[in-house]
Order: structure tokens, then sequence, then C-alpha cells
């Protein structure tokens, strides 16, 4: 997968309950491999044959395959689909660059919704166990994963982190991706919507410069708006430009800090738990 996110060849993936001892190896833990094998040995390949290579010399033939490099990842990506349909749970796969709001935003949802919405928490960041220990106190179970060097979340962990939350039926989980607004754009999760949130002091320039995060998220959501009085932002031209990229994106504006918007968020769930 490497060579399609940048990723390097071996991640240490760690699955984490809050509460759990950061610097403890007890605990849920394993080594993810990119790719079909890992090839930990040295050794020689002597060619003790006398043959020609030469395709010109006999009869052969060169047959090209191809394959979809995330063919796997979206296999897994159904069946984390289907087990979340069998159970009528609503999966949300949070994207944004870091700094956005995301943890912020889940906390008074959680807060304020969390008993209505039967909320549980996939927390996804390369260390520590920060945003797990927040979504926690607010009042929702969570799973921490820690990518290590890796710069999104795939389905095998998603799959991994959802055998330990125990979920309950008719209940909503919430997938905080890795701050990043390039790799998770390609990586199903089985998720039911993608949310992207943008914050207004990042700049009005993001759909048209990461257009493929904007084109795979069902909702933007709008973040920080009661700092608009003091940066350089249009939220006019954020739409504008998102809608060239995908016309169906909707868009709520909210301020996880005042709580400006966040209504208009909580019928967006519930519009959504009852389709």
């Amino acid at each position: 997968m490497c060579g399609t996110c940048g990723c390097g060849e071996e991640m240490k993936i760690t699955y984490r309950k809050s509460g759990e001892n950061q610097n403890s190896e007890s605990g849920h833990s394993l080594h993810h491999y990119h790719g079909d094998h890992m090839h930990t040995h040295d050794h020689d390949h002597e060619h003790p044959h006398d043959h020609s290579h030469d395709a010109a010399s006999g009869n052969s033939l060169i047959i090209p395959l191809e394959r979809n490099i995330l063919a796997k990842n979206n296999l897994l990506a159904e069946r984390n689909r289907g087990f979340f349909e069998g159970l009528n749970i609503k999966a949300i796969n949070l994207v944004s660059s870091p700094g956005s709001g995301k943890t912020s935003m889940l906390e008074r949802t959680i807060r304020e919704k969390g008993v209505e919405l039967k909320c549980y928490v996939i927390e996804g960041d390369q260390q520590t166990m920060n945003d797990a220990n927040r979504i926690e106190a607010a009042g929702a179970p969570a799973i921490q994963i820690n990518t290590g060097t890796g710069c999104h979340l795939d389905a095998t962990m998603v799959y991994h982190a959802v055998k330990q939350l125990d979920m309950a039926k008719d209940s909503t989980l919430f997938i905080e991706n890795v701050g990043n607004l390039v790799c998770p754009s390609m990586f199903d999760l089985g998720e039911t919507k993608r949310v992207v949130i943008i914050s207004v002091t990042e700049g009005d320039d993001k759909p048209a410069k990461y257009p493929d995060m904007f084109q795979t998220s069902h909702l933007c959501l709008i973040n920080k708006t009661d700092l608009l009085p003091y940066v350089d932002f249009s939220i006019e031209k954020v739409k504008e430009t998102a809608l060239k990229v995908n016309h169906h994106l909707e868009f709520i504006e909210i301020s996880a800090k005042t709580g400006e918007g966040m209504e208009s968020w909580y019928q967006w769930l519930n519009n959504l738990r009852r389709m």
C-alpha cells in the first residue's frame, strides 16, 4: 500500500481501550504489514542452470495482469458494512486536516446527544491516547488506534476495533480518522456516510487543493464559525468550490465551542438514523 499513499512498508498498529496504560505493551496490539507477505530473511538466489531468458528464443507470451491495489481493503470494507447494516449501526467516517475540531465537535455531540444516539467512537491517531481519553470522559466508549507511521485508517483496523467495542443494535459509530486530507479519501472503511470537517482557520481553498476528499464525502461541516470575524475566510467560496467537485455535497456551519449550528448537525444525524 506504500505505493498508493506513502506509508512505510511496515506499520505497528496498536489498539487500546481508554484507561489502559499508554506505555504498556499488554492489551491489543499487532503488526500490520502492507502487501501479501513479509520478507525478513536474507538469502542469495543462485541460478545453477544454464538457459536463456530471452523471450525471442522460445515460444513465450507475456500477459499483463492488473489488480486494484485496494481490492483487499474494499472487500473487508463491504464486510464491515454488512455487519453495520445487520445491527442497524450508522457508521460515520469523520475526516479532516489536523486541528479542524473533530474531537471537540464529537465531545459536544456526545455530551448533548450521546444517550439518544447510543454513541461509540473509534479514534485514529499516529500516537497517544489523548482523544480516546477525551471521548470517554464525555461519556462514550472509545477504542484508540495508534497507526505509528500510518497516515490513515483502513478497513482491517476498523474491523478489529469494532470487535472490541461490542456495540449495541441501533447505535451510532463515529470513526475519527487520522488528521489528513489526502490518504483517508482513498480508503473505504465500510462507513454509512463520510463527513469532512473544515475549520475557518484553515483557508477557504481546501476543496480546490484536496478535491478527492470532498468528492468522496456526503456532508461538509464548516467548524469554528465563531472565529469568522477574525480570519480571512469565505464560506461562499468554500461551498462554490466544493460543489464543483461534488454537486451532491451538503453543508452545515457549526461552532463546536459556542454550539452554533449544532442542532442542524443533530438533525442530520437523526435523519440518518431513520434511513
